[in-house]
């Protein structure tokens, strides 16, 4: 059996309205193009959106739900549910029949009868122009709807922090063709990022979400900022932890060395006798938020030079043995 709307959004007919829209949002994460790994991930995105621009919509709802309500009126339900017969098999000119055979049809006059005015049926044409192309349209003039915002998220080196940058992105958008039938849309755009953005921060593009439903306006898309992270970097909040790695000498004498940091190459007093993953405070050189700019604390790691050659040999063992009350396992 076909679903109906909502079955695809996976929630009950007495479901409010932040209970759609909260499973909405919970089935889009998980089937997005962009980041789903389900087979059929498009065609059941397409589906969900479908769903919830009638149900998120209070008087399309009301409508559909007459549909579910009246199945016989509408051929039974069928795709989507609605009667999949009922608006493919046309009964004349101002008319069509459903799939039980029955005739329905509109006079022109202002009355929307069923089976030659057996029934009195009130806003039939409104319905159909209502839900527009997937009925072939309407006679009175369609409604037009405002496309729904979209949300995409975007890695980018954590250097763009300090200085801005513009990203080209490519980004699959759910969207409807001419027809009003849903689609996926691929687009690149051209996006700036200023610097001191914080993590989980949207920029705003206006007008490149959703299209619109006949001619009305685009939907908003939202762009996530996050910064690519790994074991010798990450950021938390404003602050940023990045590794530097120093040989065992610069830890013991204490010498100022060059280091590449997320804020650029800056030089650096290593304090004397210095330990493995010991922490460096650079005041004010985290993120540059607007309301002021976080710290960089740099990660020492003392790196121990391989021994190749016969000169490099002996001096270990030069070392080992001025060292020899030493005992690192005590």
């Amino acid at each position: 059996m076909t679903e109906n709307y909502y079955q695809a959004l996976g929630v009950e007919r007495s479901a409010t309205a932040d209970e759609i829209k909260k499973s909405y949002r919970k089935l889009a994460r998980k089937y997005h193009p962009d980041v789903s790994k389900e087979a059929d991930a498009e065609a059941k995105m397409q589906a969900i959106n479908v769903a919830y621009d009638t149900l998120s919509n209070a008087e399309k709802r009301a409508e559909y739900d007459f549909m579910l309500d009246n199945p016989q009126g509408f051929g039974g339900a069928g795709q989507n549910g609605f009667g999949q017969n009922a608006y493919s098999d046309f009964a004349g000119a101002n008319g069509f029949r459903g799939a039980d055979g029955q005739s329905y049809y509109y006079d022109f006059n202002g009355n929307d009868s069923f089976g030659g005015g057996a029934e009195q049926f009130s806003g039939f044409e409104d319905i159909f122009g209502r839900f527009g192309a997937g009925f072939g349209g309407g006679r009175r003039q369609q409604t037009n709807f405002q496309g729904e915002d979209q949300h995409a998220k975007i890695e980018v080196p954590l250097e763009v922090a300090y200085t801005g940058s513009t990203q080209q992105i490519s980004l699959q958008i759910q969207g409807f063709n001419a027809q009003g039938q849903p689609e996926i849309q691929r687009k690149t755009l051209n996006v700036k990022i200023p610097k001191g953005m914080k993590e989980g921060q949207q920029i705003r593009l206006s007008g490149q979400g959703q299209a619109g439903v006949n001619g009305g306006k685009n939907g908003d898309l939202y762009i996530e900022i996050t910064y690519q992270e790994d074991q010798r970097q990450y950021v938390e909040g404003a602050d940023v932890y990045s590794t530097v790695d120093i040989a065992p000498w610069e830890a013991v004498l204490g010498e100022k060395v060059e280091v590449n940091t997320p804020a650029g190459r800056i030089q650096i007093g290593i304090p004397k006798d210095a330990r493995n993953g010991q922490k460096l405070r650079l005041k004010d050189k985290g993120i540059p938020y607007t309301q002021g700019a976080g710290h960089l604390y740099l990660i020492l790691n003392i790196v121990v030079p391989e021994a190749n050659t016969d000169a490099q040999r002996q001096a270990y063992q030069a070392f080992a043995e001025a060292f020899k009350d030493f005992q690192p396992r005590a």
